[in-house]
């Protein structure tokens, strides 16, 4: 009996390993596939994404001819290389390659990442011209292999893992977003490597939350609440209000422009708020008017509507550029200062009636 158990615990003690070993590469061991379409003997080796254990094996074949092996676990998900000017996916070309979870055939395409969606991501467009490619599955991992026509690859290379089961399909070959990405620095000389955490245009970047947050989702909240609640010191809230306003519209146009130079898209229609912004400071009819309580009821409805979508937007960009719990929490609680102060002001003003 205790021999039985020996055994089992020894064969299970092996599997382990051997399923351990089948998954992990390293720069250590010999490159052994079959029918690589050059020769690996001269290649140099390279920890390329030690969290994900991609490895990059690469070598100049010839002086306008660089050679490269990615690999990375099976994880029935595409991999992907990519080389880029700064560092940033978007504008960047890349090599993308998986294999097929219905019939296992193995497929390599090219592309250009000119945007975040989908549609911006276009095959068999960009810079890179590729001489030979394939992609095979050996021992659980995945090795990806191709040349390119160059003098020089960019230094700037990126590496993604798509997301698991979906991979693209003809005709279209369209690429479903990455689940994980890094950017790195790679010196071809000395075989040194290093994760790009310096994003390019940091300060910009956060000129272009700054202004937006205080522009379009706090000083309009604080403009209507002066409209809503301080209106029996008439005309000087009216003024207050479009001053305030009018700042608000300034600095979020101001993040808005500094948001095209960063080619990043805003949620916030900017041709609609502008226009319904001018609307709401010229089109004031006289309190005579017969029409003044239609525009009122558009004033105030629009009004609310656009700062709602102003704050989801500010929170959906803070997730988008990234920056983390400090820029929500920081925004989270001047909103709740906010809304503590109208609810204060709103009961005050349902006492006095």
């Amino acid at each position: 009996m205790a021999s039985s158990v020996i055994s089992i615990i020894f064969f299970t003690i092996c599997g382990l390993a051997f399923f351990v070993n089948s998954q992990v590469d390293s720069c250590n061991s010999t490159l052994s596939i079959n029918s690589l379409p050059f020769d690996s003997a001269s290649l140099h080796c390279v920890s390329a994404w030690s969290s994900q254990n991609f490895i990059l094996r690469y070598a100049q074949t010839s002086s306008n001819l660089w050679s490269f092996v990615l690999s990375a676990p099976d994880a029935n998900s595409y991999i992907a290389i990519g080389f880029s000017s700064n560092g940033l996916m978007i504008g960047s070309s890349a090599v993308v390659g998986w294999i097929s979870a219905t019939d296992g055939s193995p497929a390599v395409k090219k592309y250009f990442l000119g945007g975040q969606s989908s549609k911006e991501v276009v095959v068999d467009e960009g810079n890179l011209v590729i001489n030979t490619s394939m992609i095979v599955t050996q021992s659980s991992r995945l090795y990806l292999a191709f040349q390119l026509n160059t003098d020089q690859p960019s230094p700037r290379i990126i590496y993604a893992l798509g997301p698991t089961g979906v991979m693209p399909s003809s005709p279209s070959f369209s690429l479903t977003r990455h689940t994980d990405m890094v950017s790195t620095t790679l010196n071809y000389v000395t075989g040194q490597t290093s994760n790009s955490n310096v994003r390019p245009q940091s300060r910009l970047r956060k000129s272009h939350g700054a202004l937006n947050m205080v522009g379009w989702g706090i000083l309009m909240i604080i403009g209507a609440i002066v409209a809503r609640y301080f209106r029996q010191w008439d005309p000087l809230w009216f003024y207050l209000h479009i001053c305030i306003q009018s700042l608000g519209f300034l600095l979020g146009i101001a993040g808005v422009i500094c948001g095209i130079v960063l080619e990043n898209r805003l949620g916030v229609d900017v041709s609609t708020h502008k226009g319904l912004g001018v609307m709401a400071f010229l089109a004031r009819p006289e309190k005579s008017s017969k029409v003044r309580k239609y525009w009122n009821w558009y004033h105030y409805s629009a009004g609310r509507i656009l700062i709602i979508f102003a704050v989801a937007n500010v929170f959906y960009g803070i997730h988008l550029g990234g920056e983390g719990r400090e820029w929500k929490g920081g925004y989270g609680g001047v909103l709740a200062i906010l809304f503590v102060i109208a609810l204060i002001l709103e009961v005050r003003m349902w006492m006095r009636k």
